[in-house]
């Protein structure tokens, strides 16, 4: 069911709620680019364990509202937004990649309203001490962050070109111009149902233009919150076959999330983690709603 929240600052939120309205609530954190879509393979199983999950679109995405200049810190305040409207009080949340941080943010300044949250091949904070934030990165993703940093109107460009190839994708072409982020782990389920999710939830995501893209580049700017100030639950998923997201940032992030339950897996890459891996993060969140 689609919903649309209204936010104080006149912006619009679209939300999508699955499944049951009295199941357990549990609110899913996209990676980038992304939609309110969520996969469903893990809808199905949350629906099977009684949970009601919850997808929305961040700022700029698909039909939500742009917030130029976003922090990774500002979703905490929409999702506080959408519980409110949808009338929730208590909830878990999981986020995956560029949803991983924002998840983190969840845990750390919503502690009255999240039980626990999960978070899975997150990028660790850029320009953190004792994470060398490049090593073990494929090279599309080293570039295109260097080229952010250094060159805003390049990068705004190129994504934009990016966005017009993505749009052009079929899910059989799934691995066109990501091939140097690809382990041949995570190459392995780049098929299916998998690869037409994440091809229309792209799509879908950057429908409007690529504003909600850039606007995720807030994962490399300072994240608005203190890790150390988590203090609700936290279970941490890191592959050590993932060339989007480097094993080093699972790592860094399980020394620096306090009291994490770190699973920091040898066979495991980045896809991997969406295609076989939720049904045991909402086995675990299910434990703590």
């Amino acid at each position: 069911m689609q919903r649309t929240v209204h936010t104080r600052d006149g912006r619009t939120l679209a939300v999508e709620d699955y499944g049951d309205p009295a199941g357990r609530p549990v609110l899913v954190h996209m990676g980038t680019p992304n939609s309110r879509y969520l996969y469903g393979r893990n809808v199905r199983d949350a629906a099977e364990r009684g949970l009601r999950l919850i997808g929305y679109d961040r700022p700029g995405y698909s039909e939500s509202s742009p917030q130029p200049g976003r922090t990774v810190a500002d979703c905490a305040g929409d999702v506080r937004t959408i519980c409110a409207e949808l009338g929730i009080d208590r909830l878990a949340t999981w986020g995956i990649s560029g949803g991983g941080p924002h998840v983190l943010a969840c845990a750390a300044l919503l502690p009255d309203l999240v039980t626990a949250v999960a978070s899975l091949a997150s990028p660790a904070p850029y320009g953190a001490e004792g994470l060398d934030y490049f090593a073990g990165m494929g090279q599309v993703n080293i570039d295109d962050t260097r080229l952010f940093l250094t060159d805003e109107a390049a990068a705004r460009a190129k994504m934009d070109k990016e966005r017009d190839e993505i749009l052009a994708t079929s899910p059989e072409d799934a691995a066109r111009g990501i091939e140097s982020l690809l382990t041949p782990t995570d190459a392995a389920v780049l098929r299916g149902e998998l690869a037409e999710y994440l091809v229309s939830s792209e799509q879908d995501g950057l429908a409007p233009d690529s504003e909600g893209w850039w606007e995720d580049n807030c994962v490399v700017r300072p994240w608005g919150f203190d890790l150390a100030d988590i203090s609700v639950p936290v279970l941490l998923l890191h592959g050590r076959q993932d060339m989007f997201v480097p094993f080093g940032h699972g790592e860094w992030l399980a020394k620096h999330i306090p009291g994490v339950e770190a699973r920091l897996l040898d066979d495991d890459g980045h896809l991997t983690l969406m295609q076989n891996r939720v049904p045991e993060v909402h086995a675990w969140l299910s434990e703590h709603l």
